[in-house]
C-alpha cells in the first residue's frame, strides 16, 4: 500500500459489544471503516446503535460507515463488499464479528434455530473471507481476524448450534490460512470467553456465577480485551502469525 493510500477495514457486526470495541480499537485518521448492522426484530434501534458506532468512531479521529446488511445473505454480502471496493478499491483488514445466539438443549432444537445460528455465524464469514480474500491475494497482502469463542473449543450445554458455529470459524481459520499464506495474507482468531455484553447479560444469574466460577482471573472480560486482541493480530507486529487462535478468557481454557 502506497503511503498517502488509506487503509480499509470491514468489520461484520459493529453496531454494539465486540464490534464496536473492535471498530473503536481500530479507528484511524489514515482508515476508512465499513461496518454492518442488522436486526429484523428492531431495526430502527439497531440502527440508531451504529450510528453511535459511526459518532465513536468519529471522536477518536476516525472515519466509520455502517450498512443493514443480512451476513448469511450471499448477494447482499456481494453487494456490501462490492460498493466498498467501488469506493476504495482495496480491502486491507477484514474483522468477521457478527454473531447470534439461539441457545436451547439439542433434542428441543428446531432446525430453524440451527440455520439461523449457521448461516449467520458460520456461512457469513465464509462469505465474506471469499470474497475479500481475492482482493487481498491481488494486494498480495491482508488481514483476516475471526471471532470463534471458548465454546467452539470446551463445548457448552444449549449451545449446539453456537458451539458447531465456532468450532467451525476456528476450522476455517486454520485452512484459509494456509490457502493464503502464500499471497502474504495472514488469517487469524480470537476465541473470547465471558465476555460482559449485551449478548451475555441477559443469561440467568447462576450461569454467570457458574462461568466467573471457572474463571481463574476471577472476573468477566471486557469487549475492549477482545478488540485489543484483534489490534494486535492486524498489526505489523503480527505478520509473521497466522493460522493461530487466541483465547482471551482470563485463564478459562490454557
Amino acid at each position: 500500500m502506497q503511503a498517502s493510500e488509506k487503509q480499509t477495514i470491514v468489520i461484520t457486526g459493529g453496531s454494539r459489544g465486540i464490534g464496536r470495541a473492535i471498530c473503536k480499537a481500530l479507528a484511524d485518521p489514515d482508515a476508512t471503516l465499513f461496518f454492518n448492522y442488522f436486526n429484523p426484530g428492531d431495526p430502527e434501534g439497531e440502527k440508531a446503535a451504529a450510528d453511535d458506532t459511526e459518532k465513536i468512531v468519529a471522536d477518536v479521529g476516525g472515519t466509520a460507515k455502517g450498512f443493514e446488511v443480512n451476513v448469511a445473505v450471499e448477494q447482499e454480502v456481494n453487494d456490501f463488499i462490492g460498493h466498498i471496493l467501488t469506493e476504495t478499491g482495496r480491502i486491507d483488514i477484514l474483522v468477521n464479528n457478527a454473531g447470534i445466539t439461539r441457545d436451547t438443549l439439542l433434542v428441543r432444537m428446531k432446525e430453524a434455530d440451527w440455520d439461523a445460528v449457521i448461516g449467520v455465524n458460520l456461512k457469513g464469514p465464509f462469505l465474506f473471507s471469499r470474497l475479500v480474500a481475492k482482493t487481498m491475494m491481488k494486494q498480495r497482502s491482508g488481514r483476516i481476524v475471526n471471532i470463534a469463542s471458548i465454546v467452539g473449543v470446551i463445548g457448552n450445554p444449549g449451545q449446539a448450534n453456537y458451539v458447531a458455529s465456532k468450532a467451525g470459524i476456528i476450522g476455517l481459520t486454520k485452512t484459509a490460512a494456509r490457502e493464503l499464506a502464500p499471497r502474504g495474507v495472514t488469517v487469524n482468531a480470537v476465541a473470547p470467553g465471558f465476555i460482559e455484553t449485551d449478548m451475555t447479560a441477559s443469561l440467568p444469574e447462576k450461569v454467570k456465577e457458574a462461568m466467573l466460577s471457572q474463571i481463574p482471573m476471577g472476573r468477566a472480560g471486557q469487549p475492549e480485551d477482545v478488540a485489543d486482541a484483534v489490534r494486535f493480530l492486524v498489526s505489523d507486529a503480527a505478520g509473521y502469525l497466522t493460522g493461530q487462535v487466541i483465547h482471551v478468557s482470563g485463564g478459562m481454557y490454557m
